[in-house]
Formats: C-alpha cells, sequence, structure tokens
C-alpha cells in the first residue's frame, strides 16, 4: 500500500463483504495495518447484522454473494437500515446494465475484477472524503447536527454545542437514528472500551438528556430498556 495515501489520513473503519477467502485474503494484506480498521464478512446475513452494529466510512461489497446477492444486501442496507455508508461494488460484470442496476439500489461506485489493488484504495479513500463531507451535518427530523462544530439544533431556533463525552455520545446516537444504539456500541463509540461500568453510561446519559432539556426544550433520547439508547426527535412524542 502507498503510505504517502495515508499519511496524514484518519484510520478508516471499513467493511469487506466477500466470499472468496483468497481475495479477502489479499486485500487484508494490502489495507490491513494502522491505517485501516477492516471487518469481513463473507456471506449477506453478517454483513448486515455488522452494519446493523458498528458504523463504517465504506463497504466494499461483492455483488455474487451466496445467500443474499450484493446487489440485494445493498438494497437492505439503504431501506431496511436507513444506512447511508458509501458502497464499493466489486463485480466482474462491467455491463453498463449492471451497473444501472447497482446505482439505482443505492450503490456508490463500481471496481471491476480483476482490479489493482492500488485502484481499490483510491476508491474507498474518494468514498470516505465524499462521506465526510455529508457528514459535516446531520439530522434526525427536526435536529440537526453539525459535527464541525459540535452544535446542536432544532427548527425552532434553539440551540446548545456540546463537547467531550455529551457530544461523542449525541453524534452516536443521530448517525445511528432511526436505529438504536446498544449500551455495548455506546461505550466502545465513545471510550474505546466495550464493557464500561453501565452505571457511568447511565450517568453520562442523563446529564446529556439535562442538558438538552434546559437548552432546547426537549430531552430528545428515549431509553430502550434492555437494548440502549435512540434519539427521538420532538415531533416523534
Amino acid at each position: 500500500m502507498s503510505s504517502d495515501l495515508q499519511s496524514d489520513k484518519k484510520q478508516l473503519r471499513v467493511l469487506i463483504v466477500e466470499d472468496h477467502r483468497a481475495l479477502a485474503e489479499n486485500i487484508f494484506e494490502f489495507l490491513g495495518d494502522t491505517h485501516y480498521c477492516l471487518d469481513f464478512a463473507y456471506d449477506g446475513l453478517t454483513a448486515l447484522h455488522l452494519v446493523s452494529i458498528h458504523r463504517y466510512d465504506v463497504i466494499v461489497l461483492d455483488i455474487m454473494l451466496p445467500g443474499i446477492s450484493g446487489l440485494k444486501l445493498c438494497e437492505r442496507i439503504r431501506q431496511d437500515l436507513q444506512c447511508s455508508t458509501p458502497i464499493l461494488f466489486m463485480t466482474a460484470r462491467d455491463a453498463i446494465e449492471d451497473k444501472a442496476s447497482g446505482f439505482s439500489l443505492g450503490g456508490d461506485d463500481y471496481l471491476v475484477k480483476p482490479f489493482d489493488m492500488r485502484e481499490m484504495e483510491l476508491r474507498i479513500q474518494a468514498l470516505s472524503r465524499r462521506e465526510s463531507r455529508t457528514l459535516e451535518e446531520k439530522s434526525a427530523g427536526s435536529i440537526r447536527f453539525n459535527i464541525g462544530t459540535l452544535e446542536v439544533s432544532l427548527s425552532d431556533g434553539n440551540r446548545v454545542e456540546l463537547a467531550g463525552a455529551n457530544a461523542r455520545l449525541f453524534e452516536a446516537l443521530i448517525l445511528a437514528y432511526p436505529r438504536f444504539v446498544s449500551h455495548d456500541t455506546l461505550s466502545q463509540t465513545v471510550w474505546g472500551i466495550d464493557d464500561i461500568d453501565l452505571h457511568t453510561l447511565r450517568t453520562h446519559i442523563y446529564n446529556l438528556r439535562k442538558l438538552l432539556k434546559e437548552t432546547l426544550g426537549h430531552s430528545l433520547i428515549k431509553t430502550l430498556r434492555g437494548r440502549g439508547y435512540r434519539l427521538v426527535p420532538p415531533e416523534e412524542k
């Protein structure tokens, strides 16, 4: 892998969905260093589960998968999971009709097999930059969150600027919206560990709710007992 491409880049979390083990191993050998955090799935159901519990910068998806095809998997990621993560298709088919099908279902780019690993890396980098620009502001109903300034605002004009753990918690919740975020996922996202004391997490959630209620007039966070937390815009109540 060319180090000059990555020397000043953040670590990207990438999901590789490929049932051909040899190709998956080649991808790992090329990208599997400190600049990438790679997860692998060899079938569609495993990929769906991983996308439902993790936030990826890019998903690299083979079209020819056992069980659920890559095209169907893309459709479910977009419609069932409401996930907008950029999807890079890998396929041996280069006909314009095949590409049109993938783009219509929510794919973002195509990589035709066989391909040079350097081209794959360039496409992953391009998609991640595109996603980072669209992520500058995220919305959930009438809620807006600017990831650059860490400001939360509502359509009525009320706003508050978050910091520290509060900002990381809120970002995790709005990126997952309308899905809930589990206790373990929040712990990993906010503090980098999976098993933070549940009381500590609840205390942080309580303080964040209190701040949002006092400044915006709405607490915005719903507890799903035994599961985790979900962001709830005022109009959903």
